[in-house]
């Protein structure tokens, strides 16, 4: 919450050939996969990631027109098909066919179903009865869960380095909304569960997909989770859009920002953005990757400022700078070990 003909995250996923690290047509990860890569894999990964983090941001402005049109769970629902739709064509290119991985497949659904379903129903939800302001804050934690739990899983490690990193990057992160939209902490506390709940959804299918990523490559994993996300937004999603007034001819001079907006968020944000950040965390660690995280509410401040003209506070700017320190000291605190990787060879 990327990328013609070879998008950017099939080639850093190092998927095809068993030899290369990627799932070859078994759907497992060859012996380069899971002793490690090099230093420069690891960099390209991290870069892409960054570039990635860009994506998303501007992924806020992009869908701000289309929310004012369709339902969130219905726009959702029609960006997880897209994304659905893209990846299994790129799967039936890198693989060779489409089919479930011969292991572990359950659990990747399910797992897609809670990160991409469960969380997008939640947040919409609880987005409904509490300030924006107070929802982004709890959606922020997610890095704080993610470090907690990969911790408790032992697919990461967290010592006092990166734990003060992941303190300063939410830290920014407060900083940042609260300069922004604001932060009241008001609204129904159910509001509060829901979005705290959506925050751990994410967390944990970032954490445990790190553990699953020890045996299929980027692209197998983000495949079937986003189809199974898709699975559970169905009902709701649907439900949203075939309601009186929802499509219909009121909405015809729409519908090019519509589709657009379903094509950048589906394609861009929601496919391969997820090939790319989870090849991130299989070569760096789902704590330093969720971290960079962080840096999407403060490059959404300076797009709306590039693209929307919309005025950058000082609290942003202390925000950003706080972001930033927290991201390097968790990189340099992460440096000449990668936890999925260590794990691995156990």
């Amino acid at each position: 919450m990327t990328p013609a003909d070879r998008p950017a995250g099939v080639a850093l996923s190092g998927v095809g050939s068993p030899g290369r690290g990627g799932t070859g047509r078994g759907g497992r990860t060859g012996r380069t996969g899971r002793t490690g890569r090099s230093l420069g894999d690891r960099r390209l990964a991290e870069v892409a990631v960054l570039a990635i983090m860009v994506i998303w941001a501007a992924n806020f402005i992009v869908v701000k027109d289309a929310l004012s049109i369709l339902p969130p769970v219905g726009f959702t629902f029609l960006r997880y098909v897209l994304a659905s739709v893209a990846l299994l064509m790129i799967l039936r290119w890198t693989e060779g066919e489409i089919r479930l991985p011969r292991t572990g497949a359950w659990r990747i659904v399910l797992l897609g179903g809670l990160g991409f379903g469960v969380y997008q129903i939640l947040w919409t939800v609880g987005l409904t009865t509490i300030p924006a302001g107070d929802s982004a804050l709890l959606i922020a934690a997610t890095p704080v869960f993610t470090a907690v739990i990969a911790v408790l899983i032992g697919t990461d490690t967290l010592g006092p380095a990166k734990a003060v990193g992941v303190a300063l990057s939410f830290t920014g992160v407060v900083l940042v909304i609260a300069a922004g939209v604001g932060i009241e902490l008001s609204g129904s506390p159910i509001g509060f569960a829901l979005t705290l709940g959506a925050a751990i959804c994410w967390a944990t299918y970032t954490a445990f997909g790190a553990r699953i990523l020890r045996d299929h490559s980027p692209i197998v994993l983000t495949t079937w989770a986003t189809v199974g996300g898709t699975i559970v937004l169905a009902p709701v999603g649907l439900g949203q859009l075939l309601a009186p007034g929802v499509l219909g001819p009121a909405q015809a001079d729409r519908w090019p920002s519509i589709v657009f907006a379903v094509a950048y968020s589906g394609l861009l944000a929601a496919a391969i953005a997820n090939v790319v950040v989870f090849n991130g965390v299989r070569l760096l660690g789902p704590t330093r990757i969720t971290a960079l995280q962080s840096l999407v509410p403060a490059l959404a401040v300076v797009l709306a400022f590039v693209i929307l003209l919309e005025p950058i506070r000082p609290g942003q700017i202390l925000g950003g700078a706080i972001i930033v320190l927290g991201v390097a000291l968790i990189r340099r605190a992460s440096r000449g070990s990668v936890a999925i990787q260590r794990v691995g060879r156990r």
